[in-house]
Order: C-alpha cells, then sequence, then structure tokens
C-alpha cells in the first residue's frame, strides 16, 4: 500500500533540492544573481553554485549568460513558469492561514483610470453589500507580469488572451467625444466629424492604458484628418478629463470608465460618432490564484455595480 511518506520520497527524488528551485526563481524574477542574493540574505556564489546545481541535474541551461547580464532560455522559462505558480499558491495559502480567511485583504490591480474612474465611485456598494471583503487597490502604469506581483485580481483591457492568468470578461465598450456642457454651449457648430478635426482636442498618451488615441479614432470611422492640432496633450488619460471638465477642450470618453461623469452631467457626448472597439475589459485571476468565493463576488461586483444613488 502507498502511504504519504512514500509520495515524499517520490517528490525528492523528482526534485534535487527546493533551496536550488527558491534561489532559482528569485534570480529569473530578478535577472540577477546579485540581486537574488541580496533578497535572499545569501552570497552570490552560492545562488550561483545552486543554479549550476540545478542545471546540471536537468541537464540544461536556464540562463544565457550574457555580457554584464542573464537571459532566460526557453527551458528557463518553462521551469520559472511552473516554480513561480506554485511559490505564488504556497504564498497564498500561507497568507490566507495567517491571517484568518475574515481578515484577509483581495488585492485588486488597475490602471488609474479604471481605478479612478470605475472603482473609486462605487467601493461604498461593495462595502454596503459585502462587508466581509476587505480589498487592497494597487495602482500600475502599465500591464505587468502577473508572475512578479501579489495580486489576486487585476483588469485588463485587450483581447483577454493572457498567459499569466485566467481572463474573466467584464464588459465591452465604445468610445466617443465628451466635453463640458460649457464647451459645448460655447461652442455650436461641432456636428460632424469634419467640424471635429477642427475642434480643441484634447489628446493623451494610448501606450500608457494600451488604449486608441484620436488619430487611430478618426481612422477607424473612416476619416483621414489632416495634422491635428491639440489644445492641450496629457500623459495621463485622467489629467485629460478633468481638463475636459474644466472647459478645455474634447476628449476622447471611454463610456465604461466616464459612466459617473456622463451621468451626473458633467461631461456631456459631442456629436453621435461612435466607435465600439473590439477589446474589452477583462478581470485575471494569476495561474496558481484560486477562484475563491470572495473572487467570485469581486468580479461580479466589478462587472455589475451601480453608482450609488
Amino acid at each position: 500500500m502507498k502511504t504519504l511518506s512514500d509520495g515524499a520520497k517520490g517528490y525528492r527524488r523528482i526534485i534535487p533540492s527546493l533551496t536550488a528551485l527558491v534561489e532559482f526563481e528569485a534570480v529569473a524574477r530578478l535577472g540577477s544573481f546579485t540581486l537574488a542574493a541580496h533578497e535572499l540574505g545569501v552570497s552570490q556564489a552560492a545562488v550561483s553554485r545552486q543554479v549550476k546545481m540545478l542545471e546540471e541535474s536537468l541537464g540544461v541551461l536556464l540562463f544565457q549568460r550574457l555580457y554584464r547580464s542573464i537571459k532566460l532560455t526557453r527551458e528557463g522559462e518553462a521551469l520559472h513558469e511552473a516554480v513561480a505558480e506554485a511559490m505564488q499558491r504556497i504564498a497564498g495559502a500561507f497568507d490566507h492561514l495567517s491571517k484568518g480567511i475574515a481578515e484577509r485583504e483581495l488585492v485588486l490591480a488597475t490602471t488609474a483610470a479604471f481605478s479612478h474612474f470605475r472603482v473609486l465611485p462605487r467601493v461604498s456598494t461593495l462595502r454596503q453589500q459585502h462587508p466581509e471583503i476587505n480589498l487592497r487597490l494597487t495602482t500600475q502604469m502599465f500591464t505587468s507580469d502577473l508572475r512578479l506581483n501579489e495580486v489576486d485580481v487585476a483588469i485588463r483591457y485587450g483581447d483577454g488572451k493572457w498567459r499569466d492568468g485566467t481572463s474573466i470578461l467584464l464588459f465591452d465598450e465604445e468610445v466617443f467625444p465628451v466635453c463640458s456642457p460649457a464647451w459645448r454651449d460655447a461652442n455650436p457648430g461641432v456636428e460632424s466629424l469634419t467640424d471635429l478635426t477642427r475642434a480643441a482636442l484634447i489628446d493623451y498618451d494610448s501606450t500608457s492604458e494600451g488604449w486608441l488615441a484620436w488619430d487611430e479614432w478618426f481612422s477607424a470611422l473612416g476619416v483621414r484628418p489632416p495634422k491635428l492640432k491639440y489644445a492641450l496633450r496629457c500623459g495621463l488619460y485622467t489629467d485629460a478629463v478633468q481638463a475636459t471638465m474644466h472647459g478645455q477642450g474634447v476628449a476622447l470618453g471611454w463610456r465604461r470608465l466616464l459612466e459617473d461623469h456622463l451621468s451626473s452631467g458633467r461631461l456631456v457626448r459631442l456629436t453621435e460618432a461612435t466607435l465600439k472597439v473590439r477589446d474589452a475589459y477583462f478581470a485575471v485571476v494569476p495561474n496558481g490564484r484560486e477562484i475563491t468565493r470572495e473572487v467570485r463576488v469581486l468580479i461580479d461586483w466589478l462587472r455589475d455595480a451601480a453608482l450609488p444613488t
């Protein structure tokens, strides 16, 4: 009869050293033997020996040793993906057990725009409906690798095809011009797309969110305008919206994000032109993270939460 101890011996036979795996994961995550050694509190030579032993036991190279840098090989990437996922699950179990179910935080990673416009106006309803959930928000400028972050759910905009987690559709999106009521009243002649190309446009760096900007928006609607002249360019979408509310011009409005501003009248649509984009918003649960009841509640709330009255 096979016992639990037999299984443990089997793992030890297949995995030569858990210490080597921990040190390999740190090197792969930090991209440096020196930084890994500093994090682990050991010497660089000790880390190098552990990784070398791991490579010899597997019979493959895990890193390409380049001039002043290292890079994971294909085999190294495969091992790192498996080790990072396993360590996340172990860390999550320790966190869950040490803090207690009732006190555990759910970490939600979003861009600044999604947090500012979609989450924060509604967070009071989450507390009212689900007081057992303790939410912690972490803001990311770019879509980061979930294997390197301790998050329970990340919000991403795209096609839903990411290798580091399970994607759950939240909602689609459409984009149209918005302005303040005061700007609209002061500029009554903006009625067509051609009129819009000559308006005071407010732009933002689309790369920071992975979104399209004015040039792409016009092109998608079949308009090839002359070189656009912007009243203001912003690095962040949140700044572009703030400038628009202050009457500085016209910005692209992402409907799902700006529902609060549109329903309150702080912003209004300008022209009937709209673009329904192919990408959408997804909640992504990292590989190795359990989709618990609390995680499902959070995702359902993110998808369906109404604005407080």
